[in-house]
């Protein structure tokens, strides 16, 4: 049987899978969250462990994904975390597992997860400041995110990246500091625009620190060489630090100002079963209906490969019409 593939009108092939495993989080990041929070979704409307490991394995078997990466939420709150990983990597072929998370509970699951099959993990730290991150995220965990980072390092889990949002008048000036911090304990650094996914919806691009900026303040500071290695569908442009062994590097998520649309090779499942095609897509296509309806893997499959085909373009930011989507980051998954 030839496998389908979630190919597009556009000739684009998602073999990239994002995951959501939970819409909650026990940080209120100022950029994601409302410090109060947000109604969460019910746990009927959560796909269960079960249903979560069928579907990747669909995805992977049946549709040609090869990459598989766990979001929220925060992934770590999720009870099942770790069997799910292990179910993900007995798959046939096995794809590449990897982890977006706060950090904050890595340091005793960093060792289950890496024995369960775990590859990679991107760790958000906005801010080298305890006080500076309690004000960002409405919670005093900067100590327990900088330790998840030492366990996932220590475990063997490599490269170890960071996630890092600036935001103007805010930790603006941090990029050259955070940049130093990573290069001293060989983690990689991400700079990440920030996106028009937050709950109030009251992002501008007058605030947002583009990449621009981003990249003016680092080299004042280090020298930035090209990196020669193929971007493909990866969403950041990296740079290698010259004069640091590794060989280190430095990267920028550009998704507003350098959108990276046309080699987009990314699918999503939110944690209630919807397929999403696009982070700012205003459609979902309901898996979890047809799971619990009894549907066969194939009918599935076809599903999923249906809501790819009608992938739009581009995320249309630039477009006086464009809409943030109803869902906010933390319910769509990173």
């Amino acid at each position: 049987m030839t496998p389908l593939r979630l190919s597009d009108r556009y000739g684009r092939v998602a073999t990239d899978l994002r995951v959501s495993l939970t819409d909650r989080c026990n940080l209120r990041c100022t950029y994601c969250m409302p410090a109060e929070g947000l109604a969460w979704l019910p746990k009927p409307e959560l796909l269960t462990d079960a249903e979560v490991i069928r579907l990747v394995g669909i995805a992977v078997t049946r549709l040609g994904v090869h990459e598989v990466r766990f979001t929220g939420g925060e992934p770590v709150l999720r009870p099942g975390l770790v069997e799910i990983v292990a179910a993900t990597a007995a798959l046939a072929p096995r794809p590449n597992i990897s982890l977006t998370t706060n950090g904050i509970g890595l340091d005793r699951l960093a060792g289950p997860l890496v024995a369960a099959g775990l590859d990679r993990v991107n760790v958000s730290l906005d801010t080298l400041s305890a006080e500076r991150f309690a004000r960002l995220t409405h919670r005093d965990r900067h100590a327990d995110v900088l330790r998840g980072l030492a366990a996932a390092a220590s475990s063997g889990l490599a490269p170890v990246k960071i996630n890092t949002v600036l935001m103007r008048g805010v930790n603006d000036d941090e990029a050259p500091a955070l940049l130093r911090y990573a290069l001293a304990h060989g983690y990689e650094l991400r700079f990440i625009e920030q996106m028009p996914l937050d709950p109030g919806h009251i992002w501008s691009r007058e605030r947002m620190v583009t990449a621009e900026e981003i990249l003016a303040a680092l080299e004042a500071e280090f020298t930035l060489l090209p990196d020669p290695a193929e971007r493909g569908g990866a969403p950041a442009q990296t740079w290698l630090v010259s004069g640091h062994p590794g060989p280190p590097k430095v990267g920028v998520i550009a998704s507003v100002t350098r959108p990276f649309c046309a080699a987009c090779d990314r699918t999503r499942l939110t944690a209630d079963g919807q397929v999403r095609t696009c982070l700012f897509s205003q459609r979902e296509t309901d898996l979890r209906g047809l799971l619990r309806a009894g549907a066969p893997d194939d009918e599935i499959a076809r599903a999923w490969a249906t809501a790819m085909f009608g992938k739009a373009a581009g995320h249309g930011i630039d477009d006086p019409a464009f809409l943030q989507p109803a869902r906010p980051m933390s319910a769509i998954g990173g």
